[in-house]
């Protein structure tokens, strides 16, 4: 009800505006005299002004000028209004000449300019004194004062997005640039301080409650030294995603995310060869295990990109598997896609499905991982890792399986955990494999990753959000980091590398400091760490180490053509003798303890040392 008063009130005055336009064209047209000649023009239109409001505001309908909400009115709006005016002008020219009413040329341009200022310059009016009415209305003890770091053209569309939002109670008051000749300048009227060293004073300065880093354009490199700066101030820290992530590189309000921690990482895109890729991807049968998993349900988006002739998709979690399906289905209409529920475990599932399908390429990502439940439940540790793997690689062989790519992990190398060791001998199972088989078996090792289920990062995020404490196990504890695109990314192009028996290990990048970890999430989500978020620290778990390796003594590394994947040197491992004790092993779970197990795996592994941390 409300919207068609204010409609009807805008028709009204539009009405009366381009009447008065022409009145006013035909005033200065005679220079101020109301003489016979103005007169006799003025009768004239007054013949036709019904036809002619009518119709003018027939085409304002039309060019959208009582859609709109004026308040968010911008180029685009007025664009409307401009060719509305030309519109609108043109038929009253049309309307006039029809009539034998014509007016003098000159009154006809004069109409024209003053329509588009009357009537774009009324709905500017409008949204100025119901912006003057917000600002006055909004308590400003409630606004965030918020600083801009970037003063490009991202940064000009977040402070206009937070001005037309004033829901949101977010007031943009400064902005920092390292382009020096944009200091002491403004853009959108706010002023620009100076460059990313003086982030820290300037918030100070400023009272900013939170910061938004808008250069999407960034490496990630700057964005991360960026970040560790703005970490500084105790303010919260939003950020503009890379311009790679934005839809049609528009910059909207719901583009601004919070800052992750992935954002200080400060590792730049991985460089990948998509033709590699492609050329044993594509038209090609692909079957992904664990494929509803965090590692497994990002191969699956990244090898339907390629178009895979059919994408297979094994999980023994119905939930996780329906989960990626849906998503698939939904962004790849063409895409051949069969899910399957069931387990590596089951031999004659794992034979059956093999035989039916005949994938040329298997991404095997299924496991068990975290490493205290597999310390409490050994036997499944090597029930599912070594003997689903074993019964998964010996159909891959059987059904002549051209690429076979298992995902490990560094807690392979000198292990100290069970599932660390049952990861060990699943890579000493695909090099022994590999000597006897047509099929290309490699296993590709990497460390932790960003934002996996049971990772750490999730933990400590809902710690965080419950007020605390965020638990370490230990003061000194590290690990390798990676995001999950990335690591997904070099999986596939070292299968791409991949002849057979090779290990490639994944350049981790810097190790980070678990501890270190905790308090960049705590100060991302506008907390200090110790004082309004404790951190305890619990001590290790059973099977943990301090810090992870990713090679070991033996082994040597040599680099590939790509500089983030390396390659260990192949160990000479007798499948047959490999055989006979995993036959001696499966014996061992079945009529053996739990301690008995591991006693079998520590001469199978001679690496693995199990470590008792209290």
């Amino acid at each position: 009800m409300v919207r068609l008063r204010n409609r009807i009130i805008l028709f009204a005055i539009d009405a009366f505006l381009i009447n008065f336009a022409v009145i006013f064209a035909l005033f200065v047209r005679f220079e101020g005299h109301f003489n016979d000649q103005f007169i006799h023009y003025f009768n004239r239109y007054m013949s036709a002004f019904i036809i002619i409001t009518v119709m003018k505001l027939l085409i304002f309908y039309y060019f959208k000028l009582y859609g709109s909400i004026w308040r968010y009115a911008s180029i685009a709006e007025l664009m409307r209004v401009v060719g509305a005016s030309i519109a609108g002008n043109a038929l009253m020219i049309s309307i006039l000449f029809l009539m034998g009413l014509n007016l003098p040329r000159s009154v006809y341009l004069i109409v024209l300019l003053l329509d588009m200022a009357f009537i774009g310059g009324i709905r500017l009016g409008l949204r100025s004194i119901n912006h003057y009415f917000h600002s006055e209305k909004t308590d400003k003890k409630t606004q965030k004062r918020i600083m801009i770091v970037g003063g490009g053209d991202a940064g000009a569309m977040v402070i206009k997005e937070l001005r037309n939002h004033q829901s949101l109670l977010s007031k943009p008051v400064v902005i920092v640039d390292d382009d020096k000749r944009k200091h002491g300048q403004s853009v959108n009227g706010i002023p620009i301080a100076g460059g990313r060293d003086r982030i820290p004073d300037t918030a100070e300065k400023y009272r900013i409650d939170e910061i938004i880093i808008a250069i999407p354009s960034a490496s990630k490199k700057d964005i991360s030294d960026i970040v560790n700066i703005c970490k500084e101030t105790g303010a919260k820290l939003k950020i503009l995603p890379g311009i790679y992530e934005l839809i049609d590189e528009v910059v909207t309000i719901n583009s601004i995310r919070e800052v992750q921690i992935e954002d200080l990482l400060g590792r730049d895109e991985i460089r990948t060869d998509m033709d590699a890729v492609s050329g044993y991807l594509r038209d090609k049968i692909v079957m992904v295990t664990g494929g509803g998993g965090s590692i497994g349900s990002e191969l699956c988006r990244q090898i339907a990109i390629q178009k895979p002739k059919r994408l297979i998709i094994l999980d023994i979690y119905e939930n996780s598997a329906y989960s990626i399906q849906n998503e698939l289905k939904k962004k790849y209409k063409d895409l051949d896609l069969m899910v399957y529920i069931g387990s590596i475990r089951d031999k004659q599932r794992v034979n059956e499905l093999l035989d039916k399908e005949r994938p040329n390429v298997i991404f095997h990502a299924a496991a068990h991982k975290h490493v205290p439940l597999m310390e409490d439940s050994p036997k499944e540790a090597i029930k599912n890792n070594v003997f689903g793997t074993w019964n998964l690689a010996s159909a891959a062989s059987k059904n002549k399986v051209s690429k076979f790519v298992m995902i490990s992990t560094d807690k392979a190398v000198n292990p100290t955990n069970i599932m660390g060791a049952s990861k060990r001998l699943c890579e000493m199972l695909i090099q022994a494999i590999n000597k006897v088989s047509e099929t290309e078996f490699v296993a590709v090792r990497f460390g932790n990753v960003l934002g996996s289920n049971g990772s750490v990062i999730p933990l400590f995020k809902k710690q965080i959000a419950e007020g605390g404490p965020v638990t370490v196990t230990h003061e000194e504890v590290i690990r390798y980091f990676m995001t999950i695109p990335e690591a997904v990314q070099l999986v596939m192009q070292a299968g791409a590398m991949a002849e057979g028996g090779e290990i490639f290990i994944l350049d981790m990048g810097k190790p980070v400091k678990i501890l270190d970890l905790a308090e960049d999430l705590i100060r991302l989500s506008g907390y200090e760490p110790y004082t309004e978020i404790p951190i305890k620290i619990i001590g290790l778990r059973p099977g943990e180490k301090l810090f992870e390796e990713l090679l070991l003594d033996e082994e040597g590394i040599l680099a590939t053509k790509h500089d983030k994947i390396f390659v260990a040197k192949p160990l000479e491992i007798d499948f047959g003798k490999l055989e006979t004790d995993l036959e001696e092993l499966y014996q061992v779970i079945w009529n053996g303890s739990d301690t008995a197990v591991k006693a079998f795996v520590q001469e199978l592994v001679p690496n693995y040392k199990e470590e008792k941390n209290s």
